[in-house]
């Protein structure tokens, strides 16, 4: 009987500190740098669920260790809901299939919260290339094999795996050169340094709507409304091609889950808002949404399609 009232005592406990939370500050771990495509759309999301939450949300950059140094932060921190993670999919679907000896395992030590965001990449070239379209580079891939090369934004990242997809699918062979970060791929790519390159429409889109490099297809399953003079990779030539990117948030595993379900329903509101559906649409970013349960099944759907093209490539990161 003692047992039954004390368990009971904890239930309301929990409810309690749930209807009240929170109280203090949240921290947001981000797993990359100041000024990355990631931290830009999280500091979006943090300011608009500050202002839902009444509460300062506190941006952390931890980059490193191909995402994962950030996302470990997170799965360690006090299960209590004041740290939360931001999670691209780089750092929940991608890094755990191609980082040797990672430390967390993203589907048992973190907690989904909720999809923010989805989006798509941009296949682009340099101007100093002759390519028109997506034909073009495989028609000219195929007759000069490993003549071309395809910068990312590191190892591991969605313009990787996504160029290494595009690789397999087109029978291609392109070299791959990491960069530390998008913004060093893409200078290179405007000089011509390197000749293509897929990243995330937030980063790139600046500089293809001026010119400087040429968008050839969006990677996503339709056209981007933020580019939609393009088609998609699938209608350029690569049937059945996709590479959608996301991001959401995510909790240490013992959040308690009224917690869990306060924060998602107060990312869902404040990711409806037309102020921050319009900031989205500034950098080719769309908002998602949706219960902790579906972006659960998003990430372990897209870990095992992109353990998949790991696989193939053979792509490992020390």
């Amino acid at each position: 009987m003692k047992r039954g009232v004390i368990f009971a005592a904890a239930l309301l406990a929990f409810g309690a500190a749930a209807a009240d939370y929170p109280v203090r500050p949240i921290r947001m771990i981000v797993p990359q740098a100041p000024g990355s495509a990631s931290d830009t759309v999280a500091r979006l999301i943090a300011s608009a669920l500050a202002q839902q939450l009444k509460q300062q949300i506190v941006v952390d950059n931890r980059p490193g260790g191909a995402l994962m140094i950030g996302m470990e932060m997170t799965a360690r921190a006090t299960p209590d809901g004041y740290t939360i993670g931001y999670g691209p999919i780089g750092a929940l679907a991608i890094s755990p299939n191609i980082v040797r000896g990672v430390a967390v395992n993203v589907q048992k030590d973190l907690q989904p919260i909720a999809q923010t965001t989805t989006g798509h990449m941009l296949l682009a070239a340099s101007l100093t290339t002759p390519f028109k379209s997506v034909r073009d580079v495989i028609d000219y891939a195929k007759q000069n094999p490993g003549k071309l090369s395809n910068a990312s934004s590191g190892n591991g990242t969605p313009g990787h795996v996504g160029f290494e997809l595009f690789k397999y699918m087109t029978g291609t062979n392109i070299v791959h050169v990491p960069y530390k970060g998008g913004a060093a791929g893409i200078t290179d790519l405007i000089s011509g340094q390197v000749q293509l390159m897929m990243e995330s429409l937030n980063s790139i889109t600046p500089y293809a709507r001026s010119g400087r490099v040429r968008g050839l297809a969006v990677t996503g399953p339709k056209r981007s409304p933020a580019l939609p003079e393009l088609p998609t990779v699938a209608e350029a030539g690569v049937p059945g091609y996709e590479a959608t990117t996301w991001t959401g948030i995510v909790a240490p595993a013992g959040v308690p889950k009224a917690i869990v379900a306060k924060l998602n329903t107060e990312i869902n509101t404040a990711i409806a808002t037309p102020s921050l559906r319009e900031k989205f649409a500034a950098i080719g970013s769309e908002p998602a949404g949706g219960t902790p349960e579906q972006f659960g099944e998003l990430i372990r759907k897209d870990s095992a399609k992109w353990g998949e093209v790991v696989k193939r490539s053979g792509a490992k990161v020390d």
